[in-house]
This record gives structure tokens, C-alpha cells and sequence, in this order.
């Protein structure tokens, strides 16, 4: 695959242990890059549905980014859990870092459970202040105060349309419109369809008797660091469709109570037409709010676990809307840009994560 963008030719690799490199082929100096873009795509998929992404990225951003895109976790593989996942992917970055040694920053996007999947790899990659490793490089790159992932520096770390707060709340998965008696059911027959994985999705797992793991990765365990990590990054963003999305629903994927959606109009910007609001939102104390109702509000307590915290962190939201698209239905695709040809809609929204990317 060779592509020619307008500051010079994209080029890819693919790796001996699966994923593919994205990078320039007229890098003047490769030291020069040094900010390592990690991209997880989402059930069943591969390094490919990051394809049209992980290629604008290098062409708007020449001898900036080296972009990876995982495979560790293809296909089937994604059925095998998020922690599971989340180790193979832990162990896939280390490896790009040992055949990159002079980069310095580090950057998550991914896609749908990828997203789950990055924030408990950064877990286990996370190193607290001036802590030493054997496992990392000694030209590795290490941040005073916050710590570091892998030895380098956090700086974005984005999802798009990631069920955040789990898919077993009332509308969580669009697909079973909101009927009560199919998201009972489908919380018990899940796990027949997307195993362990859909345990997770459904926080359904008791593993050991130990608490659904997207609520363990509220906090740190042992040598998991999972809000730690999640801290130590200069920026949460978080993109999501406030409807049409079939797999993931508006309020899990933008981290929000129902009462807390917010109304929108068809474009903020000629530039971006499907982006439909964006909103910065500070850190809460972690206290749940008197006034909210998590049964007027269609929450349950583990969802309402789950957004209290992560909204301990501050977040950037950006809410997207393919409502005009003859592909609306194919929203969940169609925000990654997984096909080009078919799912050209959302070049906009990448754009727009390109053009707000911390370097």
C-alpha cells in the first residue's frame, strides 16, 4: 500500500508480530519523529479499518507521527475479553517502541471496545514518576510529574463511539430499541455470541468474584494503573453519535447522563459538517448530584458508578451526526471511516481529530 498525500508519499509496513506501521517515505531525518499514535479498531476487526485514518494522519502530519495500527487482537481475538486484549495490545506497543527507540510521546485513538481495550493497556503500561524499567530502552523519554506509558510522554488519548459505561443500560445498544424485556435478555445470552467480551460490554463477569472489570478500571489495582494512566494524558476525547449508531448508544460513548445529552443543530462548522456540538468538560468532585435520579434517568447503579468515575477526569466531547447521510445506519462505521469508498461521510470527523491533535 503506497499513497501519495500532498506533503509527500504514505507508506506501510506490516509487522512480524501483526498490526501495520503508517509512516512518511520522505522523512528527512527519522529521529525527527518522535510522537508514536497507537490505533485500536473494535470487535471483529483488524489493522485495516484504520486504514484512511492512520494515512491522512501521516500525509497531514509528515516527519510528526508514526502511526501503528494493532492487529494483535484480529477477528475472533476480540472475543476473548478486554483485559485479555488489553494485555496483548500492553505487549504489541512495547514492541513498536523497541523497534522505534528515539520516540518520545505516545497517543491512543480507537474505535468502539478498542477503546476499552487502550484503557486497560494503558493500565499496564503506565509507569508512576521516575520509576525504572528493564523492559524499556534507555533512550526512552520520561515525564517528571505525571508519569509515563511505556516510558513516554501521554498526550491524546481519543475514542470514538466507545461504550464507555458498559451496553447493558436501558438504550446502551440501539439495535434492541429500548425494550426492556430484550436488553434482560440479551444481558443473559450474550456472552453465547461475543464470550468474554460481552460479559465485559454487559458487566456481567464475576471473575473470582471480583467486581465487573469496567468497574475495576475505575481505579488502580496493584500493578494495573488504570486512572492513573488515563490521568496522565494531556487530553480525553471522546467522539460519539447521537444517533443512527446501532451498536453503541449517544450516552454510553460521550460519557453523559440522559438529562445531560445536549441539544443540537446540523453543523458547527462548514469545514466539519457532521460535527453537531462540542463541550469541555472540567473534572467533578466524584460525588453523585442530589438532584439526579438514576431511575428517572434510565441509569442503573453500575452505570451511574462508571460515569461518576470517569468524570473525575476533565474530558473534550464531540458529538457527531450523520443524520443526512444515506448511510446513517452505518453511523458506528461510518465515524471511523472503516471502508474509504463506502464510509467517506465521516472524512470530516478524522479531520477534525487531526486538526485539534496535541503534538
Amino acid at each position: 500500500m503506497e499513497n501519495e498525500g500532498k506533503e509527500g508519499f504514505v507508506c506501510s509496513s506490516g509487522t512480524e508480530n501483526g498490526g501495520e506501521d503508517v509512516y512518511s517515505c520522505k522523512q528527512s531525518d527519522a529521529s525527527s519523529v518522535d510522537h508514536l499514535v497507537i490505533m485500536v479498531h473494535g470487535i471483529l476487526g483488524s489493522a485495516r479499518d484504520w486504514k484512511f485514518a492512520a494515512e491522512r494522519f501521516v500525509s497531514k502530519l509528515p516527519d510528526k507521527v508514526f502511526v501503528h495500527c494493532s492487529e494483535r487482537n484480529m477477528a475472533k481475538l476480540t472475543l476473548d475479553g478486554v483485559d485479555v486484549m488489553g494485555e496483548r495490545l500492553a505487549e504489541e506497543v512495547l514492541d513498536v517502541i523497541k523497534r522505534k527507540p528515539d520516540l518520545r510521546k505516545i497517543s491512543f485513538v480507537a474505535h468502539s471496545v478498542g477503546g476499552l481495550v487502550a484503557r486497560y493497556a494503558i493500565g499496564r503500561l503506565y509507569r508512576p514518576p521516575n520509576r525504572e524499567s528493564s523492559e524499556l530502552s534507555a533512550t526512552s523519554y520520561e515525564k517528571e510529574s505525571d508519569g509515563t506509558i511505556a516510558g513516554l510522554e501521554p498526550i491524546n488519548f481519543i475514542t470514538f463511539a466507545t461504550p464507555h459505561l458498559g451496553s447493558r443500560g436501558n438504550k446502551q445498544v440501539p439495535f434492541l430499541f429500548g425494550v426492556p424485556a430484550f436488553e434482560r435478555l440479551a444481558s443473559c445470552v450474550i456472552h453465547l455470541i461475543f464470550r468474554r467480551t460481552g460479559r465485559h460490554l454487559f458487566l456481567t463477569d464475576d471473575d473470582e468474584g471480583k467486581p465487573p472489570l469496567l468497574k475495576c478500571m475505575l481505579e488502580d489495582r496493584g500493578e494495573l494503573h488504570f486512572m492513573s494512566a488515563l490521568r496522565s494524558f494531556q487530553r480525553r476525547v471522546a467522539y460519539s453519535n447521537v444517533g443512527y449508531d446501532h451498536i453503541v448508544g449517544w450516552r454510553t460513548s460521550s460519557i453523559r447522563r440522559n438529562i445531560e445529552l445536549p441539544k443540537w443543530e446540523d453543523s458547527l462548522d462548514e469545514k466539519y459538517p457532521h460535527i453537531v456540538y462540542e463541550e469541555r468538560c472540567k473534572a467533578s468532585d466524584g460525588e453523585q448530584r442530589e438532584s439526579v435520579s438514576t431511575d428517572d434517568d434510565g441509569l442503573d447503579e453500575m452505570e451511574e458508578e462508571l460515569l461518576i468515575g470517569l468524570s473525575r477526569l476533565t474530558w473534550e466531547k464531540v458529538d457527531v451526526s450523520f443524520h443526512r447521510s444515506k448511510l446513517k445506519f452505518a453511523a458506528h462505521s461510518v465515524i471511523q471511516v472503516k471502508e474509504h469508498y463506502m464510509h467517506s461521510e465521516g472524512a470530516d470527523v478524522i479531520q477534525h481529530m487531526i486538526d485539534h491533535f496535541l503534538l
